[in-house]
């Protein structure tokens, strides 16, 4: 039975383990909610794994019918580590996920550095895609559809050196990560203390709190080089065009978040073909999390 959402502690995923997709890899998955209900992969954000799902989420999938998929992206948790050549090639490994858990057409959300991915799945899968939901989602950097500013092009000068050093970088990450897991709520803690109003206020809530320390423990502790590879295809051009997503996407952003700027959710709003913007007011870069209700309420709504 799913806890109520005040609780500190967090269940466990109703199922966990891992699939394989090409190369001889895995991908790790997390399903949470009915197991025979409604699907929605859920593209974690950066960092994060397949864990980084509200506890309001979970709880809603169990009351209406709904089957959360978190999905680690490559080097975080139990998924095999690796570099796509470009963000679209990330859909054909959940193309295969899908196949496997017998999922047909599906949602998708995508938070943060999870929005890309979430806009691949249907440039790849426009079938399968029904919709998408977009939380702060980080916006292309090269391209026709490039914008500048956000901490993405502050990271792009890094990318060569990424190229060549992502191993060294990813084991030291994982080394200072191990060290420093006893402290993880202190930190996390401190970490809160020094961001904006917004999600300051969110990361104090203990359900939250709990939610991600829980995430960042489990998804970290056999590797961590997922985020410098996502650091790596968001610098590059992504594969697809924002006009060649023809889902309808509902793209949630706070008008003061201070790591993806509001001006690149209404930037790639104007660009893709179904979209609508939900400015989400005070609220920085984590604010869509504590909107569980009315992101899936939304969705659950859609004909």
């Amino acid at each position: 039975m799913t806890r109520r959402a005040s609780t500190t502690e967090v269940d466990r995923p109703r199922l966990e383990g891992t699939i394989a997709v090409r190369g001889d890899r895995r991908l790790g998955f997390a399903s949470f909610g009915t197991p025979d209900g409604h699907p929605i992969f859920w593209m974690h954000g950066t960092p994060g794994a397949r864990r980084q799902i509200p506890v309001e989420a979970r709880a809603l999938a169990e009351t209406h019918d709904l089957r959360i998929i978190g999905i680690d992206r490559p080097g975080i948790g139990s998924s095999t580590a690796h570099v796509y050549p470009n963000v679209l090639d990330f859909a054909r490994d959940l193309e295969l996920v899908a196949d496997t858990l017998g999922v047909d057409t599906f949602h998708a959300i995508g938070l943060s550095g999870g929005g890309p991915y979430a806009l691949a799945a249907s440039a790849a899968m426009p079938e399968r895609v029904l919709g998408l939901e977009v939380i702060g989602g980080v916006a292309p950097t090269v391209g026709p559809d490039a914008i500048d500013g956000g901490l993405v092009s502050i990271a792009a000068p890094l990318a060569p050196l990424l190229t060549y050093g992502r191993r060294p970088l990813s084991v030291a990450l994982t080394g200072a990560i191990r060290v420093a897991r006893p402290f993880a709520g202190n930190g996390l803690e401190l970490y809160r203390v020094l961001q904006p109003e917004g999600d300051r206020r969110l990361l104090g809530r203990p359900e939250f709190k709990a939610m991600f320390i829980d995430d960042l423990l489990n998804g970290s502790r056999k590797q961590v080089s997922a985020p410098l590879a996502d650091i790596l295809l968001f610098t590059r051009d992504w594969g697809f065009r924002l006009d060649d997503v023809k889902a309808r996407v509902r793209w949630w952003h706070g008008d003061a978040d201070h790591i993806v700027p509001f001006r690149h959710g209404e930037h790639c709003v104007e660009r893709l073909p179904l979209a609508e913007l939900f400015p989400m007011e005070g609220e920085s870069h984590l604010g869509g999390l504590g909107m569980a209700e009315e992101i899936l309420g939304g969705l659950l709504q859609e004909p």
